[in-house]
């Protein structure tokens, strides 16, 4: 399924001539942490946060506080994985979508990009997972890709799941029914491993990391 068909339009952008009420009554009314707001002539100008929202006047228009928009956005073909990286970058649970133009599609919402990640083969496909760290300047995905494949592994994901003292470590995801041939491999080329774990049990522990995720941008 393509990520375009997540975008929603069930909230239209408000229009900066609007009142501050009407923001501040939409967010009462939702759960959003920030709502699209246009110009008269109907381009996209950004957002507005709900907490600076509850601090202005009423009365007063949202053009008067044009200042405080947060202009963060993603385009129609954005990958998932950076339109992920874009809601934890701006504390958002509401994502505008732009096509090429910088015409306003819609949205995303926090919750069904979350599902996405959850449902990667990454996390439901059988396998092992393996940690494994080397200098920043040493390592590289095609030799770990060789290693994996080389032992008879399928390499079903794969990120750099840290990065300190310039030294990285990868986690990897490997269909393969043993990791002991892998992981000597890997010590072979100079890998630390820093962690191999079979089946369900590191696994788990990544799905409870993504839901801390989730609950923590999904103000």
């Amino acid at each position: 399924m393509k990520l375009s068909e997540y975008i929603i339009n069930d909230i239209k952008p408000l229009n900066s001539n609007s009142k501050i009420s009407e923001l501040q009554l939409l967010f009462n009314q939702l759960t959003y942490s920030h709502i699209p707001i246009k110009d008269e002539n109907g381009a996209f100008l950004g957002t507005f946060f709900e907490t600076d929202a509850h601090c202005f006047e009423s009365d007063k228009p949202i053009s008067e506080y044009l200042y405080s928009i947060e202009d963060f956005f993603v385009r129609n073909h954005t990958l998932w994985l950076d339109v992920l990286e874009a809601f934890a970058q701006n504390s958002a649970n509401i994502m505008p979508v732009l096509d090429e133009k910088n015409n306003y599609l819609g949205y995303y919402e926090l919750n069904d990009i979350i599902s996405l990640f959850n449902e990667s083969p990454f996390f439901f496909e059988a396998g092992g997972v393996l940690v494994v760290e080397k200098g920043i300047n040493d390592y590289s995905f095609s030799e770990i890709s060789q290693i994996v494949e080389s032992n008879g592994g399928k390499l079903l994901g794969a990120f750099v799941s840290k990065i300190k003292n310039d030294v990285v470590q990868v986690t990897l995801k490997i269909g393969s029914t043993g990791l002991n041939e892998i992981i000597q491999t890997f010590r072979r080329y100079s890998y630390n491993i820093v962690s191999g774990h079979e089946e369900d049990s590191y696994i788990e522990s990544l799905k409870d990391r993504s839901d801390y995720l989730n609950k923590y941008l999904n103000m």
